[in-house]
């Protein structure tokens, strides 16, 4: 995913999913390294290797690690992203969350 991200940024339009994350369908499959994993507010992973999750809650399943928001609230990241749809811009090192319409945006 670092690779297509290099070569442009990568757009995901996702959408609020069992009230804990934003799951959007990625343009391509990318390897995976599937965990068996509790995530927590903030972590970003990849589900079966073409859909980008990013969780402002907590789940337990299966996924490949990709980062993690630093530096906002579950509070704070629960306001940026319960919403019904984001669209997500991933850039080398910048991943940037837009609601359409909204004028919200974390940089």
């Amino acid at each position: 995913m670092l690779t297509a991200a290099q070569n442009g940024a990568i757009e995901v339009f996702a959408s609020r999913y069992a009230g804990f994350e934003q799951v959007g369908s990625l343009s391509q499959s990318f390897s995976r390294n599937d965990v068996q994993t509790t995530t927590q507010p903030g972590d970003i992973v990849l589900y079966s290797g073409n859909q980008l999750v990013i969780f402002f809650g907590s789940n337990s399943w299966s996924y490949t690690r990709l980062s993690h928001i630093e530096g906002l609230s579950t509070d704070e990241l629960t306001a940026l992203l319960d919403k019904d749809v984001a669209v997500i811009e991933i850039k080398t090192a910048k991943i940037t969350i837009d609601h359409k319409g909204l004028g919200l945006s974390q940089k």
